[in-house]
């Protein structure tokens, strides 16, 4: 160094004397520095160095001091002298700042530019020595950055041993490191280690299964240099770790010993691998990587093959045929692996043995003993069925119904199950021309078993309720049994009450057909008790329409019971028919006057959209019968029904007004339409207002025309004010639910009201004729008045046309009630 004297200066006196005066100060030191910035290298360290030799334990001096060295010796080479300085001085630092990582950060900076391996390395041994442990993870990026450049693989692997040590989580740049060196061996080793490990977490966010995929990749690629693991063994636990990667690993597998030049080994692999898979998805990574290996040693040794003869070769191409054949077989197990009880995947399979029944036949037995009925997915009886047939196909009749007589035994489900089973079997026997061994069949099955107490029954001691069974019996004894025999069936039936409404039906019928016409009502009436309504409509409808072809009018008053017996607690949807079908019986068989009286009930009786229809039949047949005349009553009582629709209402009006007008009854048509407009909208039923119309221009004159008119008007207004009353409560209510706003605008209803509608009215005349009961239709009863007592009156002949065919069932039916009486 430059000695004290030497480089001071004339401004420099100052200075001095503030450092002797304040040799401790830190503050007169750097001042004194910063005065020197622009003097020579050598002056600026001297005062660094008196100042620390007063204060050596001062880290700002010490950091200033090497930064100014260390930017002083950057342009020099690392075997300069002044390099050497630095080093000293870095070294003679750390022995006050041995505990500062700034200053050993720089310092080994400066030993890794230095290029000195060993003092660099032994420098990053020291600060690890000399820091606190919380401290070191600033230095070993460093130095494992360093040890990565030199080289030097032995050095970089014992410091990643000792750095794992602290930071274990690092290991996969371990094993990456490893692996870029060709230590192959030691990283399986290092990830098998992890892979163990189930409390490591992985930095790179990597799961356990992502890590033992790596392993079994990087032993896949390089299988030959890693010998210190038992390969198979770890991936076997692999598969029973990871489930969903089951088609991989075993691909992994195989690829090792294939690379080992082990073939018949890795075919071993791939066998197992497609015996154990339960998915498709790893059956076919399997498989496709198996047909691949295949193909590709084929192809081998057909490029290696000298003679075209070789047995070799043949054994090859065969291999890989039967691997091709095998496919459908093999996919179908790896369906049956996932649900062995499924019956649609054992009837597939059974498919693929098809021209082969052997394999049919060990398949059928092979899932008749696997299959649970209590697990069992889709129909189990059909597999037994399906069974049989075999042997059926084959002429083996014996076996057929050696199965079908285990399969009723077996256990299902269902009831139906077993007697589709046993319904089957007697199919089979009836295609074999068997018919009484078919009728024998179906009267075992239905006999009703002894009930044991506390015992637990099995599904065979319920299939005598089967409905099926029961039908193919009656049929079976239709064809091949005796009436008696037949009738015992469906007797049977009813009493166990397994007999739908069609079974009824069909035993009545059978009965007529026999003419045990009796019987055959007996039987109806036996079904009635059975159902409940809706289901017992078609009961009655066929019964009554037999009765009444049977006995027509012999047995009234019983036919009456029945029709009444049906119509007490009957829905109202099938009131019309019955309704109907009771008016006929009387009009054909009974009194006019007792087909009116049920007409009448069935205007009330049916479903409102049906009740214009009824009135109508109501009024055609009472015009029929008794003469136009007698509808006055029908259609007042018709206007009186309020379930009535207003057009249908004007449609009875108008009909009604049309009698009275050709009847000769003006005053009484007019009083109908004035008692009708008050249900008909002009904008909407114009129909009715131009038929009034039309009235008056022929039947009026201008007053009765101008009071059409009047009430034409009224009427109109009568309905726009209730559209705007409805109208209104819609703004009230918008207006309601605005008011909660305290800063809206006030609303007026009634003048957005009249602003969205505007009413106009027609003036009416002075005279408003005023009306007691509008509902009420002005009738002048009093027509004739006492002064016209002593008229002379003009008799005509009443046309036929209004006393319809009163005139000719008169007779008949004072008849008829005095039989009744």
């Amino acid at each position: 160094f430059l000695s004290t004297m030497t480089y001071i200066q004339r401004e420099d006196v100052i200075f001095e004397e503030d450092i002797l005066r304040n040799p401790y100060s830190i503050r007169h030191w750097l001042r004194y520095v910063e005065h020197k910035e622009n003097a020579d290298a050598g002056v600026r360290f001297n005062i660094y160095e008196r100042a620390l030799k007063q204060m050596p334990g001062s880290y700002k001096l010490w950091y200033r001091y090497l930064v100014d060295r260390r930017l002083y010796t950057s342009n020099f080479p690392p075997s300069h002298r002044a390099r050497v300085d630095l080093e000293e001085a870095y070294k003679r630092s750390l022995v006050y700042m041995h505990k500062m990582p700034r200053i050993w950060i720089e310092y080994l900076e400066v030993m890794v530019e230095s290029g000195k391996v060993t003092a660099t390395r032994r420098a990053f041994d020291a600060c690890l020595q000399a820091l606190a442990i919380t401290q070191h993870h600033r230095i070993w990026p460093m130095y494992l950055e360093f040890v990565r450049k030199i080289g030097v693989p032995e050095t970089a692997i014992r410091v990643y041993r000792r750095y794992l040590m602290v930071e274990p989580r690092d290991a996969e740049e371990y094993i990456d490191y490893l692996v870029s060196i060709g230590r192959y061996d030691e990283a399986a080793l290092k990830m098998g280690e992890i892979v163990s490990d189930l409390k490591y977490m992985s930095k790179r966010g990597k799961s356990n299964h992502q890590l033992w995929l790596d392993l079994c990749e990087l032993i896949k690629e390089h299988p030959e240099e890693i010998t210190s693991l038992r390969i198979d063994k770890i991936i076997r636990g692999g598969l029973k770790r990871f489930t969903d990667m089951t088609g991989e690993l075993w691909c992994a597998l195989a690829n090792y010993y294939i690379r080992c030049s082990n073939f018949e080994k890795a075919r071993d692999v791939f066998e197992e691998g497609i015996q154990t898979v339960k998915t498709v998805r790893d059956f076919s990574t399997i498989f496709e990587a198996y047909s691949e290996f295949e193909e590709a040693t084929l192809n081998a040794m057909i490029e290696e093959a000298e003679d075209e003869d070789d047995i070799e070769l043949d054994l090859r191409l065969a291999r890989y045929d039967n691997l091709t054949e095998r496919r459908p077989l093999l996919l179908s197990s790896v369906l049956l692996r996932q649900n062995p009880h499924n019956v649609d995947e054992w009837l597939k399979r059974v498919i693929l043995f098809e021209g082969n029944p052997k394999g049919m036949t060990n398949t059928f037995m092979e899932a008749v003993n696997t299959i649970d009925y209590k697990q069992a997915v889709g129909k189990l009886q059909m597999l037994w069925v399906e069974f049989a047939k075999l042997y059926e196909k084959n002429n083996q009749l014996p076996q057929a119904r050696g199965v079908f007589e285990k399969a009723v035994e077996s256990d299902f489900k269902r009831v139906d199950d077993l007697a589709t089973v046993w319904c089957e079997y007697a199919e089979m026997e009836i295609r074999n021309k068997q018919y009484k061994k078919a009728l024998s069949l179906l009267r075992r099955a239905t006999v009703v078993p002894p009930r044991e107490k506390g015992v637990e029954q099995r599904i065979q001691a319920k299939v005598h309720k089967s409905l099926n069974l029961w039908s193919m019996r009656v049929d079976m004894e239709e064809s091949l049994g005796t009436f008696e025999t037949t009738k015992a069936v469906y007797n049977r039936m009813l009493e166990l009450r397994v007999a739908t409404v069609q079974v009824v039906l069909n035993f009545a019928e059978f009965l007529q057909e026999n003419k045990y016409f009796d019987e055959s009502f007996a039987a109806y009436e036996r079904g009635l008790a059975l159902f409940q309504w809706p289901v017992v409509f078609e009961l009655w409808d066929n019964y009554l329409t037999k009765f009444i072809q049977r006995y027509g009018g012999k047995k009234i008053e019983r036919t009456r019971e029945l029709f009444e017996q049906c119509l007490h607690k009957m829905p109202k949807k099938f009131a019309k028919t019955v309704y109907l079908k009771y008016a006929q019986f009387e009009e054909e068989h009974g009194l006019a006057r007792h087909a009116m009286a049920v007409y009448k009930r069935a205007t009330q009786a049916v479903v409102d959209k049906e009740r214009y229809e009824m009135w109508q039949v109501y009024i055609k047949r009472a015009a029929f019968l008794f003469g136009v005349k007698s509808t006055r009553d029908i259609y007042s009582d018709a206007l009186e029904d309020e379930t009535l629709s207003d057009k249908e209402m004007s449609m009875i009006a108008m009909q009604f007004a049309t009698l009275e007008q050709n009847l000769g009854e003006i005053d009484r048509a007019r009083a109908i339409y004035a008692h009708a407009s008050q249900v008909c909208d002009p904008r909407t039923n114009k129909r009715f207002w131009k038929t009034w119309e039309d009235f008056e221009t022929t039947n009026g004159n201008e007053d009765t025309a101008r009071e059409m008119i009047r009430i034409k008007h009224s009427v109109a207004a009568q309905f726009n004010t209730a559209s705007n009353m409805s109208m209104f409560k819609t703004i009230q209510e918008q207006v309601t639910s605005s008011s909660a706003n305290k800063t809206a605008q006030p609303i007026d209803a009634m003048a957005m009201a009249e602003s969205q509608t505007k009413i106009s009215f027609v003036k009416s005349t002075d005279q408003t004729p005023e009306l007691a009961n509008k509902a009420e239709i002005a009738l002048d009863d009093d027509s004739d008045d006492d002064d016209d007592e002593n008229a002379d009156v003009q008799e005509r002949a009443v046309p036929d046309q209004v006393l319809g065919a009163l005139a000719r069932f008169e007779k008949k039916d004072e008849d008829k009630e005095a039989t009744t009486q």
